[in-house]
């Protein structure tokens, strides 16, 4: 036994230094040596040559006083050199993965770039099994950003947009460009469109642009134009597409939602809409972060990402950078989707709904005043019980309609005795009472005037 220790140990170690990534990182290097990194990458890279070389030399001054050097764990490390870092650009952001978990990435500067040229590489990931890295396509299995295509009550169209997905330029049938296509063919028919860009920290200008033209007349000069620091070597760019969608819809009133966390590529998108007129923008100041850029390998499992170009808009002839975009209609967040709702549903009615399409938009706008002042109503046992072949069923203090074997309908009130269907506002429920006060039938009502009346 004495003979196989020095065996077992020796198998054990590699394990063993895999599973402390901060010893592993103390034999590659110091911290003194990844900020010097870090501080190199920067200065070649960024945008601003005079700033670069300010950040670069601040960065080596801290590390020799010792700021850093208390980081021995590389992933605290990456946190300190990011908040040390974003403050001069709201892009910079420093991250670590072990070394053998990262796959080669060449930086990707023209995959930024609107046009043609190399799409994004892969995220990478470890997987349980082999310790090799192994490609996640996390663009797919996002659907390429979008979250949720979505008719509202009252024929408002909301998308959800998680991100912008990058493609190509003269390739149609590319996956991120089609869903996104898709997403406003479903959408082709709505009064209003909403899009909700809250939860959306950016991604390519490609779809940026793409997106701009399907609200915007073909070459209107509404957008950013891209200093690049290589820029001779790249050329003058710009966030207008070189595919411009088909069909825009010119005249849609357009609401776009946004929040704090709303950065890069999501604020290029409200920001050009918004200053060409074209959009309402609802909820809080975005995030101010302007500035594309790449994320480049600095050795030792460490990477930086760095802004490499900054976008000037025709029309300000300025960016976003560190003020954010502020809202049209400041509200919190959370309210921002009901404020949109609101507003979109007060002008259509009020510039030119008529007939039932107008019945259909104001009974909408009514089921979405009352979810943010919830009507009073009398005792859900009021209304309990079977109604011919509807039956009205009460759980947790809120009522249900159940049509025969269809799913439970919740209601919401609008005032004593008349009721909404949550998930459709187009139908109503109200119930009649007897001379004794009592309910003794229910009635359902559609903005087209018919309704179906049922006895208790």
């Amino acid at each position: 036994m004495r003979t196989a220790q020095p065996l077992i140990h020796s198998l054990l170690a590699p394990l063993l230094l895999l599973c402390l990534p901060g010893i592993v990182y103390a034999a590659a290097a110091t911290p003194r040596d990844t900020v010097a990194d870090i501080a190199s990458r920067i200065q070649d890279h960024y945008y601003d040559v005079d700033r670069a070389a300010k950040i670069g030399e601040d960065l080596r001054k801290a590390a020799t006083a010792g700021e850093f050097d208390r980081y021995t764990d590389p992933r605290d490390l990456a946190t300190a050199l990011t908040e040390r870092i974003k403050s001069h650009d709201g892009h910079f952001r420093v991250n670590w993965l072990a070394p053998e978990q990262r796959a080669p990435q060449p930086m990707p500067t023209k995959q930024l770039l609107p046009g043609p040229g190399p799409g994004p590489a892969p995220r990478m990931r470890m997987r349980p099994g082999p310790n090799v890295a192994q490609p996640v396509d996390y663009a797919r299995r996002r659907n390429y950003g979008v979250h949720r295509v979505e008719i509202l009550p009252g024929n408002l169209g909301y998308l959800d947009l998680k991100e912008f997905a990058d493609f190509r330029f003269g390739e149609p049938n590319a996956p991120a460009r089609v869903a996104l296509e898709s997403a406003l063919q479903l959408l082709a028919s709505t009064d209003a469109l909403i899009i909700d860009l809250r939860d959306n920290g950016g991604g390519s200008p490609v779809s940026v642009g793409y997106l701009v033209s399907a609200f915007t007349p073909k070459g209107a000069d509404i957008y950013s134009s891209f200093h690049w620091r290589d820029g001779d070597s790249l050329g003058s760019t710009s966030e207008a597409p070189q595919d411009w969608y088909p069909s825009p819809r010119l005249d849609v009133p357009l609401y776009l939602l946004t929040s704090p966390r709303t950065a890069s590529a999501a604020e290029a998108l409200v920001y050009t809409l918004k200053n060409a007129g074209r959009a309402v923008v609802i909820g809080e100041t975005s995030a101010g972060a302007a500035n594309p850029g790449a994320e480049i390998d600095a050795g030792n499992g460490f990477s930086v990402f760095v802004a490499t170009g900054s976008p000037t808009s025709p029309i300000t002839h300025r960016n976003w950078e560190g003020s954010g975009i502020a809202p049209d209609v400041a509200v919190p967040q959370r309210e921002a989707l009901r404020t949109a709702q609101a507003l979109a549903l007060e002008g259509l009615l009020k510039n030119g709904l008529s007939g039932g399409d107008a019945a259909d938009a104001s009974w909408a706008l009514d089921a979405v005043r009352a979810e943010s002042q919830p009507a009073s109503t009398t005792k859900p046992a009021d209304y309990t019980g079977q109604y011919d072949r509807m039956r009205i069923e009460a759980e947790a203090g809120r009522l249900y309609l159940r049509n025969g074997k269809r799913p439970q309908q919740s209601l919401a009130a609008l005032e004593r005795d008349l009721f909404y269907v949550v998930d459709d506002p187009s139908v109503r429920v109200r119930f009649e009472r007897d001379g004794d006060g009592r309910v003794a039938a229910l009635e359902t009502l559609r903005p087209d005037g018919s309704s179906n009346r049922y006895r208790r």
